[in-house]
């Protein structure tokens, strides 16, 4: 096994180039064995091996934002820490060009003890900046952290969102060609979350790279350009946030392959339901792939217990209406057919743009949904139907429908998942943005005078005078 981190030496648009990485721990079962070892050498093994990284390829532009998605254990903390240069790879090789900032662990790069001036200017060197580059950044350091006086206390006394803060801070404004962040902005609030990805688009902007790990499929999706999937110490999938995202979600919740659409279920007991006409007694064919609106990259999943075998959706306008304007009321219905026993459905829809961002979502515990059993037993045919307002911009939308139940432990048991599996486009809106807010604006009329009273003092009105 061989193994190197070079810097440099390879064109000049990649800032990362990872081949066949792969990181190998020796796991010894007694402390004693560790020292035998190191007195035999290599004559015999008292360990036995474990990979928590093998075969890892990937390679980032100038400009490009990757995300890195996993479950615990996949090997992503492990990938960063070497691509970081923290870390050295049991084999295969690592090139990096550039200054890299990272924010791994929390409070990694400080030290406790230290102020939190202190360490700006310790963290700050360890990047490779000098005293004077520092003094010249501090004000906007300290500025983005926004901790006020606790600036000059040690950070030990910092919760962990202040560390955060200060820590992507310091990272952020290096002005580094590689920035990389390991969930660190999973402990910030909302409001310091926003700011963060607003500095990471500036960075982005600027030309520099981000390798972004977060458990948050929306931020892959909406934040990155390309992303991998790992799952033990491997690379499952890379490509499309969007359809990577999805392969995760089917690795967490389904049962790990992708259902082709079309699939039949020739079953009696097909009742005749009106918004479904055309439809034989005794058919029970999934008719999605039929459908005007229908998505055929459509991502699907679940054990099947429950099957989604058909869909209507109608505006006033229109029966799968392909475009309709911005406020306009739609009515969707769907038909499932219960292959098992089911207890504690879950019916669920989330409404998604073209690039994976949720616009809506909710099912059926959130909103309790009226007619639906307890338990429904196996070859029940349940209609529903669904009617909203489509306030949203102009842009191309996905619907993803979903059936799903709770087990014994009160975990969801997915038995059939939909993802972006109905597709429409909006147009004419007179709005920019995601959703019309149904925002009224009005001028008010006043006399000068009362704007005058209204606004300003009498001193501050001497002063404009």
């Amino acid at each position: 096994m061989s193994s190197d981190i070079i810097s440099g030496d390879m064109p000049r648009d990649l800032v990362i180039d990872a081949r066949n990485v792969g990181k190998c721990y020796h796991v010894y079962e007694r402390p004693s064995h560790r020292l035998l070892q190191g007195l035999v050498g290599g004559s015999r093994r008292y360990y036995q091996e474990f990979w928590a990284l093998r075969g890892v390829d990937l390679a980032v532009h100038k400009g490009q934002t990757v995300g890195i998605i996993g479950r615990n254990g996949s090997g992503k903390s492990t990938f960063l820490q070497m691509l970081a240069g923290t870390l050295a790879p049991t084999e295969g090789s690592i090139h990096v060009e550039g200054r890299v900032a990272a924010l791994l662990e929390l409070g990694s790069g400080f030290n406790p003890e230290f102020t939190g001036r202190e360490n700006v200017y310790l963290n700050a060197a360890i990047l490779g900046l000098t005293k004077a580059e520092v003094d010249a950044r501090l004000d906007s350091i300290l500025a983005f952290a926004d901790i006020g006086q606790f600036i000059d206390q040690p950070i030990r006394n910092y919760s962990s969102g202040m560390v955060v803060r200060l820590a992507f801070a310091v990272q952020a404004q290096v002005q580094p060609q590689l920035l990389i962040v390991d969930e660190a902005l999973s402990v910030g609030d909302a409001k310091f979350q926003a700011k963060c990805f607003a500095r990471l688009q500036q960075l982005k902007d600027d030309g520099a790279s981000i390798l972004l790990v977060s458990h948050s499929a929306d931020q892959i999706v909406q934040h990155c350009d390309f992303a991998m999937l790992l799952e033990g110490g491997r690379k499952l999938q890379s490509g499309k946030p969007k359809h990577v995202v999805n392969s995760y979600y089917n690795l967490l919740f389904g049962t790990g392959e992708a259902q082709e659409a079309g699939d039949s279920v020739a079953q009696d007991g097909f009742a005749e339901a009106s918004a479904f006409a055309g439809t034989k007694q005794n058919d029970l064919v999934d008719r999605y792939n039929t459908r005007p609106n229908y998505n055929p990259h459509e991502f699907r999943w679940g054990d099947c217990a429950a099957r989604i075998l058909d869909f209507e959706l109608r505006s006033p306008q229109a029966v799968y209406p392909a475009i309709l304007e911005s406020g306009t009321e739609l009515r969707l219905a769907i038909r499932i057919y219960f292959v098992q026993q089911v207890v504690r459905p879950i019916l669920g829809i989330t409404v998604k743009t073209a690039e994976g961002v949720s616009v809506y979502g909710t099912n059926s515990e959130y909103k309790p949904l009226q007619g639906l059993a307890a338990v429904i037993t196996a070859g029940s045919v349940l209609d529903v139907t669904a009617s909203f307002r489509c306030v949203l911009a102009e842009g191309d939308y996905f619907v993803s429908l979903g059936i799903a139940s709770r087990d014994e432990s009160d975990a969801v048991v997915p038995h059939d998942r939909r993802y972006d599996s109905i597709h429409f486009k909006v147009m004419k809106s007179d709005f920019f943005g995601m959703s019309d807010l149904g925002l009224e604006m009005q001028v008010v009329q006043s006399a000068e005078s009362d704007l005058g009273e209204t606004f300003v003092d009498d001193a501050a009105a001497e002063k404009i005078r």
